[in-house]
């Protein structure tokens, strides 16, 4: 069942994605969403900034939440987020086309990962589509050392929801590498790409909260279907 700033956040996403709250238009003001909802101010709040972590609203001092663009989706550059969740969170409608599970090496070059010895994986590929169009080809290697074997139907659905929910996996941190790359003739063809269209591509290694590594991922994005985007604080170094 979802907490009630939950419930609040997908119902106003959905007005925004339905174009009931039309793009350049502005909420309504925190109280009148309390009195709306018939829930406290601090709800609303919340509800609010999910919907700016996710980039349906800017926050305008002194005038309120003012409704964006979403001909983009957002990709959280920081965080670890799965592509389900993401679904959820920006209502996608997104699904999934399992292209590949086979055993393999990880191949280390691609990562510029060094290892005395090859590690072995559960190599799983899939290509998600949105709108009947193919946005992002995921390229992931569970290492077996940490998970034997993926059934298909997981796959599917969400690795991350198996691992942490089925197999009690705790996955804490990752490291990330972001490129734009020339697409290879297959990636062309899966991504529907125009000609010489590039490619953003995400590579990261996720470890669990013991520190063990436990996944390589190869994430290829249309880039004229994402923004990719991060939370910064300024720091000053002396």
């Amino acid at each position: 069942m979802r907490n009630k700033y939950s419930a609040i956040y997908h119902d106003l996403a959905d007005k925004i994605i339905h174009h009931i709250y039309p793009v350049g238009s502005y909420l309504p003001s925190e109280t009148q969403l309390a009195q709306l909802y018939g829930t406290s101010r601090e709800t609303i709040r919340k509800a609010l900034s999910a919907l700016l972590t996710n980039g349906f609203i800017q926050k305008i001092r002194g005038k309120g939440s003012v409704v964006l663009n979403l001909q983009r989706f957002n990709f959280p550059v920081s965080g670890i987020t799965s592509f389900k969740e993401l679904n959820q969170s920006q209502h996608m409608n997104s699904s999934t086309k399992v292209l590949c599970i086979e055993d393999q090496y990880v191949p280390l070059e691609k990562f510029d990962y060094q290892s005395d010895s090859d590690l072995a994986a559960t190599y799983v590929e899939r290509l998600r589509i949105v709108n009947d169009e193919p946005i992002v080809l995921d390229r992931d290697y569970i290492l077996k050392d940490c998970v034997s074997k993926i059934p298909y139907e997981v796959a599917a659905d969400s690795l991350y929801a198996y691992f942490e929910g089925k197999l009690g996996l705790k996955i804490s941190y990752a490291t990330k590498t972001i490129t734009v790359e020339h697409p290879t003739k297959e990636e062309t063809q899966l991504l529907a790409l125009e000609p010489h269209q590039d490619v953003v591509v995400v590579r990261s290694q996720t470890y669990l909260e013991d520190t063990t590594l436990f996944q390589f991922t190869e994430s290829i994005h249309r880039p004229d279907k994402f923004n990719f985007v991060d939370f910064a604080r300024r720091q000053k170094i002396n």
